[in-house]
């Protein structure tokens, strides 16, 4: 089990970046694939990119390719989301998650989340 803490959230303007930070425990980060989900009210949490171990591969959801990056630092035990041209609909509570298999990260383990509000 690894223990997640997101960072990096916040209001932004509309057409603005934010980047999001996400701290993990433990030894063995390198592992681990990791991934971004966000949840907006009323809504069910959807899945916005993943990463594997190496860093070498990396997925998107449509609703963001091009305007979301994930990456990661294995020296630091951390992934990043850089999100630009933020939109109104990104609005949402955002979530690291942590799995062995990237293909099942959605039932990995989960950070606390942090709020992403974009102001039109």
């Amino acid at each position: 089990q690894v223990q997640l803490v997101e960072s990096g959230g916040g209001l932004v303007q509309a057409g603005g970046s934010l980047r999001l930070s996400c701290a993990a425990s433990g030894r063995t980060f390198s592992s681990y694939a990791m991934g971004w989900f966000r949840q907006a009210p009323g809504k069910e949490r959807e899945f916005l990119a993943a990463i594997s171990g190496s860093g070498e591969h990396t997925y998107y959801a449509d609703s963001v390719e091009g305007r979301f990056t994930i990456s990661r630092d294995n020296a630091k035990n951390t992934v990043y989301l850089q999100m630009n041209s933020l939109k109104p609909e990104d609005t949402a509570v955002y979530y690291c998650a942590a799995s062995h298999n990237i293909a099942t990260i959605s039932h990995g383990d989960w950070g606390q989340g942090t709020q992403v509000t974009v102001s039109s």
